[in-house]
């Protein structure tokens, strides 16, 4: 029993000078997410570089912002910041999807504050905030069979994807979901559909119209066209008779002189004058 007694003491001392040994030292990861809205100015987005410009334009563009203000830090002179709003803008509009998919245009003035510049921003859309709200995601062209399909059931007249991936052969595929759909629901006798890549040849965004209107026909000119060999006369004016096939009604005959018909004929407005008849005896 004392030798028991004994060990656990002894025990005890050996985890008192190895207590060193069992401390463990945590760290706790958190994911980093940039900070675009300045704190105090509700409704007002910061920026510290050409890329914070962009990120806070496409931000505005998703949320389908008409107006903003953006205050740009660390930038030395007013040329700096006239060239990277020049270059931000143009980027957005021609060269993100979803820029090209949506802007008409986007317009920045600048005013020097102390320690800043403020910049109005002005955006505007050929594509309304319903339309963006629908835009789907994808990972690749290999999915649009199955959204093109889901946009028919639905009776969708349009569908806009957003592709996480491309391909070289991202094109090629595209036309081969439609074709085989097509097929699929007998609808290659209606009018192609229309497709449309943003912002261009590697495109991040396919938009396609499903029913798209009929173009006018050939045979059918548009309203207020002549069609060839045909002149236009002026309403009320009267069609002139055919030289062919008749004559015009008052002319001489042939051969006849127009001076001696006159004299026979008896003045125009006065009536004919009446024979007497004798009265029987």
């Amino acid at each position: 029993m004392n030798f028991r007694i004994w060990a656990l003491g002894v025990a005890l001392c050996l985890l008192t000078g190895c207590s060193a040994l069992l401390e463990r030292t945590y760290s706790v990861a958190e994911p980093h997410s940039s900070k675009f809205w300045e704190s105090e100015a509700a409704g007002t987005l910061r920026a510290e570089n050409h890329q914070d410009v962009v990120n806070d334009l496409l931000l505005l563009i998703g949320q389908h912002r008409e107006t903003a203000t953006l205050r740009l830090y660390d930038f030395e002179s007013d040329l700096a910041v006239a060239d990277t709003l020049e270059e931000a803008t143009t980027e957005v509009q021609q060269e993100t999807p979803l820029g090209a998919y949506a802007v008409e245009y986007i317009t920045a003035s600048s005013h020097a504050q102390r320690g800043y510049y403020e910049v109005a921003v002005r955006i505007g859309y050929r594509r309304t905030l319903e339309q963006l709200q629908a835009v789907v995601n994808a990972t690749s062209p290999s999915a649009l069979y199955s959204l093109l399909a889901a946009a028919l059931d639905e009776g969708r007249t349009e569908l806009a994807v957003r592709m996480g991936y491309w391909g070289e052969d991202g094109q090629s595929r595209v036309e081969d979901a439609m074709s085989q759909l097509r097929e699929e629901r007998e609808l290659t006798e209606t009018v192609p559909w229309v497709v449309n890549y943003y912002p261009g040849e590697e495109p991040g965004l396919v938009e396609f119209f499903l029913d798209p209107p009929e173009e006018p026909g050939e045979e059918d000119p548009p309203e207020g066209e002549i069609e060839d060999g045909e002149t236009e006369r002026p309403e009320g004016e009267p069609e002139e008779p055919e030289e062919a096939g008749g004559e015009i009604p008052g002319s001489p005959e042939e051969g006849e002189d127009p001076q001696e018909k006159s004299e026979d004929a008896p003045p125009s407005g006065d009536p004919p004058e009446e024979e007497e008849n004798p009265k029987a005896v």
